[in-house]
């Protein structure tokens, strides 16, 4: 596995304390859980000093593997864009995770009951990008090289438990980060791409489980505007050396809270004008 380097990053932490043995220990911990479909305890009860960049590195080395086993990266997620979401994990900024190939879910898709431990939906505005993105893009220029947006849903679960079976510690940004940003699929709807004009923080959505409205929500509770979360998440990958790519998805973050989406669940969100986005748990 392949680590994160030991920078410090724009979350204000003093970089990777861990030692590679820790970290690599955590990242095949987080793969067992998924593949077992067994939730672990906390991984900052067991390193309680862990900084950003520590979870950061477990999430890449978590990553990495993953891409050695043929699973290519497709694109990122933005999370905990929110300010009630920043303030249930005492924060002050979103966090992010990497989207796989094995993530992506056909709009409707059946999605078998096995396949995660814990799922949870939220509906997000993806962006699909035509160009690279540059670390100190502003929204306008983020705006321009994308290629289209989409309604979509971002499937989250959890390989870690929310609450630890025994400390009772309910589960940190840090453990979250680690865990790729509570990473499960994405379902994008159809592409809308004629966006002169379109004010995307007054793009929303109803979120419906099973026919009953569960959610809803606007753009704007997306730090006021997805296009300021994606410019984030430039700058966040240029610390690292990385970049949001041509070809790219990124889901620009939730606007409502996660929906529950145990075994029989139909999750549909009407976007409105840009039409449907749904997927249903067996």
């Amino acid at each position: 596995m392949t680590l994160a380097p030991a920078i410090s990053n724009p979350g204000g932490t003093a970089g990777v304390t861990l030692a590679d043995d820790a970290l690599l220990a955590a990242a095949r911990a987080l793969d067992k859980a998924e593949r077992t479909r067994t939730q672990i305890r906390l991984l900052t009860d067991a390193h309680p000093a862990m900084t950003m960049d520590d979870a950061y590195a477990i999430q890449a080395a978590w990553v990495a593997a993953k891409v050695a086993a043929g699973d290519p990266v497709i694109g990122w997620k933005i999370g905990l864009t929110s300010k009630a979401m920043q303030a249930a994990l005492s924060i002050d900024i979103p966090d992010s995770g990497v989207l796989l190939h094995s993530m992506a879910f056909a709009n409707g898709a059946e999605i078998a009951g096995d396949r995660f431990i814990q799922p949870r939906v939220e509906a997000e505005i993806a962006f699909v990008m035509k160009k690279d993105v540059a670390p100190d893009a502003t929204p306008a220029e983020i705006l321009a090289a994308t290629d289209y947006v989409a309604p979509a849903l971002e499937i989250l679960d959890t390989r870690i438990f929310r609450q630890d079976p025994v400390s009772g510690r309910l589960r940190t940004v840090f453990d979250t980060i680690s865990d790729n940003a509570a990473n499960g699929g994405v379902v994008l709807g159809q592409p809308v791409r004629d966006l002169a004009g379109i004010d995307l923080g007054r793009v929303g959505a109803v979120v419906s489980r099973n026919g009953e409205v569960e959610e809803t929500g606007l753009g704007a509770g997306v730090l006021g505007d997805p296009l300021i979360s994606m410019a984030w998440l430039a700058q966040r990958l240029g610390a690292y050396g990385q970049r949001i790519e041509r070809g790219q998805i990124v889901l620009s973050g939730s606007f409502i809270r996660p929906v529950e989406a145990p075994s029989g669940s139909r999750i549909r969100a009407d976007f409105g004008p840009w039409g449907t986005v749904e997927c249903r748990f067996l």
